[in-house]
């Protein structure tokens, strides 16, 4: 009988054992597969992310009627990704861009270099903290001199501009450096002229716009990308979609 006892005593313990060790291997290969599949993924965002396009949405008046408040956007990056490689794709007058502001134009903050910030713009992930990002019409290119005249328009390099999209024409006058805020702190003026490598950024809703007549040039190296589709809105002005119907038909 001890023996008896002791033979089923072995044979529980090897039972035992067998069933805890493929319990251990199930649950090694969960975690394993689970962090795999989380830096696949991950490494496909990023991809994306960085080389090809991204979302943002709307979350101010300074583009409106071109873009309203909670707008989602596609910003594509191609271009200024074939840019760095030293393609020829300038930046056109009229194109509508998302950047990050200079420290002048955003409170004093500027971009974050800590490795979880570095990571949240490559990733884009929600639940992270994320830099504040604008998005501006080009009007100025490089070499252009810019003229903001009251009640009237811009003007590029003495001629009017013609700009269809705008909310109203400006209501200030941005005649010279020493008109733009951050130039006249530091005792700059004379003509606005756009340095090569920067560009001249405005809202459509001239008046309600912090933009280039506030904080000065945009350094092309902040530039995300260029916003290239609506991808959702919110439909509610029915009658008036209508009538803006009419209007283009009727040309």
């Amino acid at each position: 009988m001890q023996l008896q006892e002791e033979e089923l005593k072995q044979e529980n313990k090897l039972n035992n054992r067998e069933t805890k060790a493929p319990l251990k291997t199930k649950v090694y290969l969960f975690f394993r597969e689970t962090i795999e599949l989380i830096v696949v993924t991950l490494f496909l965002l990023i991809i994306i992310r960085q080389g090809f396009i991204e979302a943002r949405y709307i979350p101010s008046e300074s583009m409106v009627p071109t873009l309203r408040v909670n707008d989602r956007l596609i910003v594509e990056k191609v271009t200024k990704n074939l840019k760095m490689l030293g393609l020829n794709f300038p930046t056109q007058r009229g194109d509508i861009l998302v950047f990050y502001p200079p420290p002048e134009g955003n409170r004093g903050k500027d971009l974050h270099y800590d490795p979880l910030s570095i990571f949240a713009r490559w990733t884009g992930l929600p639940f992270l903290p994320q830099d504040d990002a604008y998005i501006k019409r080009v009007i100025g290119l490089p070499g252009d001199v810019i003229e903001i005249h009251k009640g009237e328009g811009v003007f590029i390099n003495g001629m009017l501009l013609i700009e269809p999209y705008v909310n109203e024409v400006p209501n200030y006058n941005c005649i010279g450096l020493a008109d733009i805020d951050v130039y006249r702190r530091k005792g700059k003026s004379g003509k606005i002229i756009v340095p090569k490598g920067y560009l001249f950024m405005m809202g459509d809703n001239r008046n309600r716009s912090q933009d280039s007549h506030v904080w000065g040039f945009l350094d092309t190296g902040r530039v995300v990308g260029r916003a290239a589709v609506i991808v959702w809105r919110v439909l509610k002005e029915k009658p008036m979609l209508l009538q803006q119907t009419q209007k283009i038909l009727s040309f």
